[in-house]
This record gives structure tokens, sequence and C-alpha cells, in this order.
């Protein structure tokens, strides 16, 4: 009796043998490795993310310093009247605590935020995206509040998702972050999927995370 094959295994089968019986390349060339983003004329990277940043919907505050980003922070908080801060990144509680600011990091708060503050893994110029992960708390902390405010360095400032990875590679080796996300301004529904655009009249922000999204960049390369 004559085995029938399914079409999955057809196809299988046709992979098998390309991976086996590999083409040779009409173009031997080709150059893979260098990113395809190129720097504006005149910008330095720092300059080509704030731009980016701020034309996705991203809130920028320049810190001179460390002391100067606290300053900031304490009138950003004194100016909106937030009572109810949540951070649950241990490094950052420092920085919180050593300043005097009050925040909650038991997850039973959640429902009360008002605005969560985490870290990020790095900062993509080409996008003005924020690269977070789950050793950020980012799970939760990037989605829930409606205010959402990141600490981050200049130093983070990479051009693209390539150099972004590379430089988790770098400090985690093997012990990379079971979550990894980018977050590109505030959420709004021109997020959500095109079949209910039509039902929204206008963007609305807010549609599944923060309606802000605020970073605090401290510059650690003033002498670059």
């Amino acid at each position: 009796m004559e085995q029938q094959i399914t079409a999955k295994e057809k196809i299988l089968k046709k992979v098998r043998q390309g991976l086996i019986n590999k083409s040779k390349s009409t173009y031997q060339n080709i150059d893979l490795e260098s990113t395809v983003f190129a720097h504006p004329e005149g910008d330095t990277i720092s300059e080509m993310f704030v731009k980016s940043f701020v034309e996705v919907g991203g809130k920028f505050v320049y810190c001179d310093n460390q002391f100067d980003c606290i300053d900031k922070l304490l009138d950003l908080i004194e100016d909106r009247k937030w009572k109810v801060l949540f951070c649950r990144e241990e490094g950052m509680q420092d920085l919180l605590t050593d300043s005097g600011i009050n925040f909650f990091h038991k997850t039973e708060h959640l429902d009360k935020i008002q605005v969560s503050i985490t870290g990020c893994e790095a900062l993509l110029a080409n996008s003005g995206s924020i690269m977070v992960s789950s050793n950020h708390n980012a799970r939760v902390m990037s989605i829930w509040p409606p205010v959402h405010i990141v600490i981050a360095n200049r130093s983070q400032i990479v051009m693209d998702m390539k150099e972004s990875f590379q430089i988790v590679r770098n400090k985690y080796g093997r012990n990379i972050p079971t979550m990894i996300s980018y977050i590109t301004g505030p959420s709004a529904t021109y997020d959500i999927p095109s079949e209910l655009e039509e039902i929204v009249s206008k963007p609305v922000g807010g549609a599944h995370g923060p309606i802000e999204l605020i970073l605090f960049l401290v510059d650690d390369r003033k002498n670059d």
C-alpha cells in the first residue's frame, strides 16, 4: 500500500533538501554587519535620539548630573501633586530613598499607582525607543501605570536594535532577561489593530499602557 505524504511532510522534505544542498549566493560581497542607519549630518547620536524620542510623543528632561535629576524629579512630583509612586527596581529604590522620595513597592498597591519609575537597558537613536527588560521590572511597570518615568544615562544611547542587543549580551552573558521589550512613545489608539481603527474617531492616549512617557536623561558624557 502506497504511503500517503501530507502537505506538511512535503514542505519539510524540501526544507531539508535545501539545507543539505545549499545553493551558492549570486551576491558574494554583501555587507550584513554594518548598520543601515546613517547619522544625520551635524547631529550627534544623542541629538538624534532626543529628536526621535520627542517625535514619537515622549517627554524629555535633560539632567546635568544625578543631583540635578533628583531636583527636577522632585519639582515634577510636587507640581503634579503625585502621591502614589511605585518602584520595584532595587538600584532605583536606593536612589529614591536617599533622596527622600516616598514610593510603594508591593504589588497589592498596583491599583492605586499614579506613576512608575524604572531604569532601562538602552536608548535607540534611530527610533527614539527605550529598551526595557524584566530585570528592570518592566513586565508591569511599563504597562500598568498612567505615567511611566524612565531614568537613564546618556551613555546608554545606541544607534539601533542590533547594538542594543549587544549591550544586553555584554551585560548579562548567558543570563539574558526573560523579557525584553521596546517602548516607542506613550501608548495610544494608533497601536490597536487596524480593524478597530474605524471605531475610534480620534487618537486616544493610554490605549493599553501609560498615557505619558517621561525620560530623565542624566548627562554622564559631558566630555565627549
